[in-house]
């Protein structure tokens, strides 16, 4: 260690495991936030599952939807399954 160049040398490898620390914290924190990221928007979409099924069966058949002002609606603008013409 009475060797200038060494001392240095050690310096500047301590100081460079130092920053390598620093990046793999950065690194972690990053993934992390990912996870965190991820794990919410699949619990968002599973509640938004959950209440898209509900407002589907509370319909009878999925393609009419009653409004008091205007009656029951088609929303594919077809006619009932169960109101046929009689040949």
């Amino acid at each position: 260690m009475s060797d200038p160049s060494t001392l240095w040398l050690t310096i500047t490898n301590a100081a460079l495991g130092v920053v390598v620390l620093i990046c793999c914290v950065a690194v972690a924190i990053g993934v992390f936030q990912e996870f965190a990221a991820k794990r919410k928007k699949v619990t968002a979409m599973s509640k938004l599952d959950r209440e898209v099924s509900t407002l589907v069966a509370s319909y009878q058949d999925g393609h009419t939807f009653h409004l008091p002002q205007l009656g029951v609606t088609m929303a594919d603008g077809g006619e009932e399954l169960g109101k046929k013409e009689e040949k």
